[in-house]
């Protein structure tokens, strides 16, 4: 099983100069897939989720094309070969 997950810009430190992390631990769940980039990457994870265990209030997650906020949050399910994208959330007024 393999999940992409792709990265913004300024987490690229945090991977080690990567852009798109490749997750070949079994992963049924963003949660299970996140909890991988965090055993692999955690400088990556600190900045994606809180202590809480939910993720940040500024950073938007996507299976392919869909918000997780708008499917099961962190249940939302991923198979193998799915792209999970992280973005900075981009506000102001």
């Amino acid at each position: 099983m393999s999940i992409a997950v792709v990265l913004p810009r300024a987490l690229y430190p945090y991977a080690r100069g990567s852009s798109t992390l490749v997750i070949d631990d079994p992963c049924s769940t963003v949660h299970e897939a996140l909890s991988a980039v965090g055993k692999h990457w955690p400088g990556v994870l600190d900045r994606v989720m809180t202590e809480q265990g939910e993720v940040r209030e500024h950073v938007n997650v996507f299976v392919g094309e869909d918000s997780i906020r708008f499917a099961n949050g962190l249940a939302t399910p991923v198979d193998d070969g799915d792209t999970i994208m992280i973005v900075a959330a981009v506000s102001g007024g």
